[in-house]
Formats: C-alpha cells, structure tokens, sequence
C-alpha cells in the first residue's frame, strides 16, 4: 500500500511509523487508520523486526481522530446511524481502528512528540511502553465530544494509573502534562524534547537485542494474568460508543469543536 498519511520506516530490527499530518496536530482520517494498519501488519510478518516505535510529525503525536474532516465529510456522516436500531448491524461493519495494538505480538513503543489527546491518547496507551518528550501533553477528552473512551482509556489507563485516577482523568476530559504523565504511572520516562528520538532509538534497541519468542510469550502471558476478558470489553465498549454516536450530545460535542465554542450537553 502507498501511503500519504505516514512514513514507514524499518532498520536494525525496528520499524518506526510516522504519523505524518503535522498541518492537522496528527488528527487522524479513516485514511490515516487504513495505513497505520497495514504498517503494523507489516511490521509483525517482517521477521527481521523486532519492535515497532510509533511516533508523530511536528508538534503532535496524534490529536485523535480529524473531527473536522471525518465529521464533515458526507460518507461517514451519512453512514452513521440515525436510530439506535441500526446500531448493532453498523457496529458490526466498523471495527475501532487500532485495537489491534492490545495484542499485538511484538513489543510496541509509543515516542510522544507532543500532545497525544482523545483517540491519540488511547493509541499512546495501547502501545506496550511510553516514553515521551517533556513538552508532551495527554488527555481522555472523549467527554468532552459526547463520546466514551476506546480500549486504552477503558482497558490499559486504570491499570497503569489505577481506578480512581482513570476515573478523573475520563469523567473530567483534563489534559495533563508529561511530568504528571510520569509521576502518576502513565509513561515510562519523559526527556527533553530534543532528546526524544535518541532516547526512543537507545530504548528500542534494548528491547530489540532479547529473545524474541519469549517476548512474545511473556506479552501473551502478561495479558492472561490480567485476566483481559476483550471479547465481552469490545463488545460492551462498541456498543457504547456507537449508541454514544447516535446521540444528540455527540453530535453537539463535534458541533462546538468545529465552530470553537463550549459545548451545551443536555443528556439527550
């Protein structure tokens, strides 16, 4: 697959993924979804990769999905549900895009450039470990756009934060800074920005000179110990979030992000 929205890269057992729309804060299109996933999947059918580093261009990693463009764009809006009916049979059609990041087989690293908010934030949390600029920026602000959180705020954040911090950081749509991000458990360490890729290359390749097989094994075995039930969790969480995107307070939500003003949510 040619890509626009990435740059994909591969050297010395690591493979590295750029998202690449800088001029939108890494915002993310269904395009963007499309080639980080074929990238992933390349990546772990490459035997001579090791790890994967997930990363943004510019000033973002990624400001989660482009509202703008996905919330304006006639197919998608005209693919969405209108009655809470149809949610079940559209849910099934639209698999939330990098899911795949929880089992994942290969050790996955998230370099968080910048601000990584709403799904950005997720994707951040689904990667196996983060390490992260000191002018990094994280928030859960679904909340905020009438939306719930997908598998790394609902899943991975009360494990790594624990629950009553995951409660506030999702129910306050707060945007915490990368010291709070380190302090409370959330990344692995936090540099200064202009040491970030070299941090991420000298990590990487720590984690690249182990055995692979047993990494592999050791990921499986850490998901089974936190008795991750994902089937039934998807299947809850879509079915959230979709009867959440058949809402007025979604649509609400998208509405004021567009148009630069606080939203009016009326529980509807």
């Amino acid at each position: 697959m040619p890509y626009s929205d990435i740059l994909y890269d591969k050297r010395d057992a690591v493979a590295t993924i750029t998202i690449n729309r800088p001029h939108a804060m890494n915002a993310a299109t269904i395009k963007t979804y499309d080639e980080l996933i074929d990238a992933f999947r390349d990546a772990n059918e490459d035997d001579a990769i090791r790890v994967v580093v997930l990363t943004g261009a510019g000033r973002a990693f990624c400001a989660g999905d482009d509202v703008k463009e996905i919330f304006l764009n006639p197919e998608f809006r005209d693919a969405r549900p209108s009655k809470r009916s149809e949610v079940e049979e559209w849910r099934e059609h639209r698999p939330v895009a990098l899911d795949m990041l929880i089992t994942y087989p290969k050790p996955t690293i998230a370099s968080v450039n910048g601000a990584a908010v709403g799904y950005g934030c997720d994707i951040a949390l689904m990667c196996d470990m983060r390490i992260c600029s000191d002018q990094a920026r994280f928030g859960e602000v679904f909340i905020r756009r009438g939306l719930i959180p997908e598998a790394g705020g609902l899943l991975i954040l009360p494990r790594l934060v624990g629950l009553a911090r995951a409660y506030e950081l999702i129910l306050s749509g707060d945007i915490i800074d990368a010291a709070e991000a380190e302090r409370i458990g959330m990344v692995n360490k936090v540099v200064p920005h202009a040491q970030l890729a070299e941090a991420t290359a000298a990590f990487a390749k720590k984690i690249s000179s182990q055995a692979p097989l047993a990494q592999r094994l050791a990921k499986e075995a850490l998901r089974v110990g936190l008795n991750l039930n994902l089937p039934y969790f998807y299947d809850y969480q879509r079915h959230g979030q979709h009867l959440m995107l058949t809402s007025q307070d979604h649509l609400e939500g998208a509405r004021s992000f567009v148009e630069k003003r606080a939203a009016n949510f009326k529980g509807e």
